[in-house]
């Protein structure tokens, strides 16, 4: 069970995760209405929020050090800034800013910050192997750290998780796979597409722990993640997380979700994580309702501060177009 100062941690940057993309939401439709257009606007080109999964990223960043690799997925805020990535940072780079992590050359789908050790992909699965090449690493530099995959539960079909899987376990690198299952890749439900119900089930063919996470439960999810993290720094190998999460918002902003019920959007909606996790540490002691609004008050500050930050960042000069590529 995480500590007192843990916990009120964990709610405050589930918070301010929550918030930020919220706010990366409006500014997402500046110029693309009253017809979308998904090429105009302030922040042209695609967006993947993760609203609903941030007791992932919170549960299993809470564990992590910033010289720990972290891989992540085309919807990467929440798991980003668990670890620690500068937010007046990410959101410049969101904005395409100079400022940016990427001097706005990524975008949202590609960050990439050595500062904390993180880097993600649009590209499904690609950061398994990645992070079995920095697990590889770091054991070959003698080092405890290790590193974290996050990826979704339609990645589990990829060939990158099997051959990502098997390596890491062949090798008994420090990795700890993290399967964020919302149920759905893009439109497509799990049962759909998944002969099994629980992706940690697969773990056994490799001879890794498999733990299965059924709720969106900080707490549990920060247990489980505890156990496989320490497993890890300690040489005894990979382990396999699979969290049973929700996607709050559409796969992309701007999807009209037609393949989900109203009764299902509702029910999410009802269920959402951050505040039952409120409503838990009040009625135990650990927060008070003052401390709660305080920390909504804290985190709104902090991102309003950082989007004021990525809207008055210069854009790159047209020659920077030239810079930092491959001949």
């Amino acid at each position: 069970m995480p500590d007192n100062k843990t916990l009120r941690d964990m709610h405050y940057e589930m918070i301010r995760i929550r918030l930020f993309e919220e706010t990366i939401q409006k500014v997402y439709f500046e110029g693309k209405t009253p017809a979308f257009d998904i090429a105009a606007g302030t922040v042209p080109g695609e967006m993947h929020l993760s609203a609903g999964q941030e007791p992932v990223a919170v549960g299993v960043a809470a564990h992590l050090r910033p010289s720990d690799a972290v891989t992540a997925t085309h919807r990467p805020h929440h798991i980003a800034l668990a670890h620690g990535m500068d937010i007046r940072k990410l959101a410049a780079e969101i904005f395409g800013k100079e400022t940016g992590l990427g001097h706005g050359k990524g975008g949202h789908m590609h960050l990439f910050d050595p500062a904390t050790n993180f880097g993600c992909s649009g590209i499904i699965a690609e950061g398994m192997p990645t992070a079995v090449g920095h697990a590889l690493a770091f054991k070959k530099q003698g080092k405890d750290d290790i590193a974290v995959s996050f990826f979704g539960e339609g990645a589990a079909n990829q060939g990158a998780f099997h051959e990502s899987l098997n390596l890491a376990a062949l090798w008994q690198l420090g990795v700890v796979f993290v399967c964020e299952d919302n149920a759905w890749a893009i439109s497509v439900p799990k049962d759909k597409a998944t002969a099994i119900a629980n992706n940690s089930d697969r773990a056994a063919a490799y001879g890794i722990p498999g733990v299965l996470v059924p709720d969106n439960d900080p707490i549990a999810i920060y247990e489980a993640a505890g156990e496989a993290v320490s497993r890890a720094r300690r040489g005894g190998g990979p382990s396999l997380i699979e969290v049973k999460t929700d996607r709050l918002f559409g796969h992309f902003e701007g999807d009209a979700q037609a393949y989900r019920t109203k009764e299902e959007l509702a029910l999410l909606q009802e269920r959402d994580a951050i505040r039952a996790f409120e409503r838990r540490l009040i009625e135990s002691a650990d927060l008070t309702a003052s401390d709660a609004q305080n920390a909504w008050t804290r985190a709104r500050a902090e991102v309003d501060e950082a989007i004021d930050f990525a809207r008055s960042s210069p854009y790159p000069e047209p020659s920077a177009a030239l810079q930092h590529v491959f001949a």
